[in-house]
């Protein structure tokens, strides 16, 4: 299990789960989305280089990476076409650089106080997250599909996404957090058509795993 390395901080600060980027770089580049999860991933979550540290450091750290669940939830109405639930990040306690920006991924760092639920340590932060955030209340299959990482911004240099796809058979979610305003399904014709107004993990996610 991941231990926190000494650092000076406030011990009120969150510490989030992180990896070297040095040890990214031994497995082979991400840049982009990345469908071959299991060969990053499994190495990565089995490592002893993980750790827990300050977020506040970490933010503008590109030698460590934060591990990012991010999960679409996906829902095919009767017609065959495929809508994602998007919701626009708003002003709350969340990531201020996506403020404003729409969104089609749910989820968040995993925090030291995850080490002490039951299960497995990523799972159960990312389950922890989606209860967090939504109200999730349909039956639905689950898959991970990928890795995302997009050195191109600041928010980017220092987050490694974990993604999922939850597909459901209704289309039962809504926002729990004040940070997740205007949620709802959303037609992928219409956020192709409007892509411009997503983040950039988003539209990365959209073009690799839906064109």
């Amino acid at each position: 299990m991941p231990e926190t390395q000494a650092l000076t901080t406030t011990t009120t600060e969150e510490h989030i789960l992180v990896i070297p980027e040095s040890f990214i770089a031994s497995i082979g580049t991400i840049e982009g989305f990345e469908k071959d999860v299991d060969r990053f991933l499994k190495p990565i979550l089995q490592s002893d280089q993980l750790s827990f540290q300050p977020r506040g450091p970490m933010e503008v750290d590109p030698t460590y990476k934060q591990l990012i669940p991010y999960v679409l939830m996906e829902y095919t109405d009767d017609a065959g076409e495929v809508h994602l639930f998007t919701y626009t990040r708003g002003g709350g306690g969340g990531e201020s650089r996506l403020h404003a920006k729409r969104s089609v991924g749910i989820g968040g760092h995993i925090s030291r106080e995850d080490a002490d639920g039951a299960g497995e340590l990523y799972e159960t932060g990312m389950r922890r997250e989606l209860e967090e955030e939504v109200q999730l209340t349909s039956q639905y299959s689950e898959e991970r599909v990928g890795l995302i990482y997009d050195p191109s911004n600041d928010v980017g240099k220092v987050h490694l996404g974990v993604v999922h796809i939850f597909k459901l058979s209704e289309p039962r979610v809504q926002s729990n957090e004040d940070d997740l305003t205007d949620g709802g399904f959303v037609s992928l014709a219409t956020l192709r058509q409007e892509s411009d107004r997503l983040e950039t993990w988003s539209q990365l996610a959209i073009e690799a795993l839906y064109s």
